[in-house]
């Protein structure tokens, strides 16, 4: 499993002017991958004011991609969300705000690192009693104390990374409740139509039926229901 959970469109638009702002960065080798250096430099600065106001002002230009807008259709009060991936929480906390106090987001990583800066910034935005964050092996998200009780699963830049999609496909079909859905979405630079295909093919073997595509910019995307009558082989 992937320990991102970030689209590399955004880290890269994020970073690059970033780096003239905080001479640390500076001395980033501009051949790592632009989702590493994302990482690498917003751990360190992503509790800023400073930070997040260029966020927010990346956001208003149109630049940088709201993650509550993305998710905010999908979710509402009391729902139990599953995120695999979660890297560094863009869509986390803000499940974690729309679920609210009676709701849970299942945030999965093989990175204990992430899942520890992931704790401390859900803390200090007062959501740590929402958030259910978990350290699991790359070939299991191990969330079978879940099974059938998972509203949402969001799966954002992060199967094409998964030594065995198909698995991650039966594991979230097991996760969900009968009618829930799954979220997919892929960086349409990383995972090229035909690819994206195989994983579709991957998430029908395990009983999920693609639904729609929501627009997402630089993304291939779907939405994917679990129905109440699928079994799968």
């Amino acid at each position: 499993m992937a320990g991102h959970g970030v689209f590399p469109w955004w880290a890269e638009l994020l970073t690059r002017p970033v780096r003239r702002l905080i001479p640390a960065a500076r001395t980033l080798d501009s051949s790592v991958d632009c989702r590493a250096a994302g990482i690498s430099l917003i751990s360190r600065a992503a509790a800023t004011p400073t930070l997040r106001a260029y966020q927010s002002a990346l956001r208003a230009a149109g630049i940088m991609q709201d993650p509550a807008a993305i998710v905010a259709p999908y979710v509402h009060a009391g729902m139990t969300v599953l995120e695999p991936g979660p890297g560094m929480e863009f869509f986390t906390l803000e499940l974690a705000r729309l679920v609210g106090p009676a709701g849970r987001v299942i945030a999965v990583d093989v990175q204990p690192r992430m899942i520890a800066g992931l704790r401390r910034r859900a803390r200090r935005a007062g959501l740590l009693d929402r958030i259910d964050a978990r350290v699991a092996p790359s070939t299991s998200m191990n969330v079978a104390d879940i099974a059938g009780s998972v509203d949402l699963v969001c799966a954002f830049a992060v199967v094409h990374e998964m030594p065995a999609p198909g698995l991650f496909f039966v594991e979230v079909a097991d996760a969900l409740k009968p009618d829930a859905t799954l979220l997919l979405a892929e960086p349409a630079g990383h995972v090229d139509a035909a690819e994206f295909q195989e994983e579709l093919a991957a998430a029908a073997q395990a009983g999920l039926t693609v639904e729609g595509h929501p627009a997402i910019r630089h993304c291939r995307t779907a939405l994917l229901r679990k129905h109440a009558h699928a079994n799968p082989e």
